[in-house]
């Protein structure tokens, strides 16, 4: 099995940007529930059909499966199966001490939203956290990207954008 593991951290700051390149994408959900979803995207050049198992309580480990699929076939599932519900986003590749890590700049309805991922061969793996990585969002729902469709950063509330409690949707 296909396994992700991964945290993510709010971004502070503008001093990743000069080190980053940015590659454009769009994905939307064919399916998107409290178990699993699937996901296609299209990034840059390249498209991709992603299934992904629900995260459980604290565990950031979760089952993925990832296939690149023709960009004409992505294009049209965001457009026929997707309902037009998508997730737009510049994801820029940043390394830090060897270490690669992603930082998303949301557009569209999600836009002001800046997270940054760091993909783990072990949950209890260490690394070093760059200073523009602020506070752990990794296991809170309205930060993953299949939540944000629904209820999108331009709706949530000021205390919300300043990472203050909200009623979480359950889907990862």
């Amino acid at each position: 099995m296909g396994v992700e593991i991964e945290r993510k951290f709010l971004v502070i700051g503008e001093t990743w940007r000069p080190h980053a390149a940015g590659t454009e994408i769009r994905q939307g959900y064919v399916c998107a529930g409290r178990e699993r979803s699937v996901r296609v995207r299209i990034a840059g050049d390249k498209a991709f059909l992603t299934l992904k198992q629900a995260r459980s309580g604290t565990c950031i480990s979760r089952g993925e499966y990832e296939y690149a699929i023709p960009v004409d076939d992505a294009r049209e599932v965001l457009e026929d199966m997707c309902d037009g519900r998508r997730v737009e986003k510049i994801r820029y590749a940043v390394t830090v001490g060897g270490r690669d890590w992603v930082v998303d700049e949301f557009t569209g309805d999600n836009a002001g939203l800046v997270v940054a991922e760091i993909e783990l061969d072990r949950e209890d793996e260490a690394f070093a956290l760059p200073e523009w990585a602020g506070r752990e969002v990794t296991t809170e729902p309205r930060y993953f990207n299949v939540n944000l469709i629904d209820r999108p950063f331009c709706r949530w509330t000021p205390g919300e954008k300043r990472g203050e409690a909200a009623a979480d949707s359950g889907r990862s």
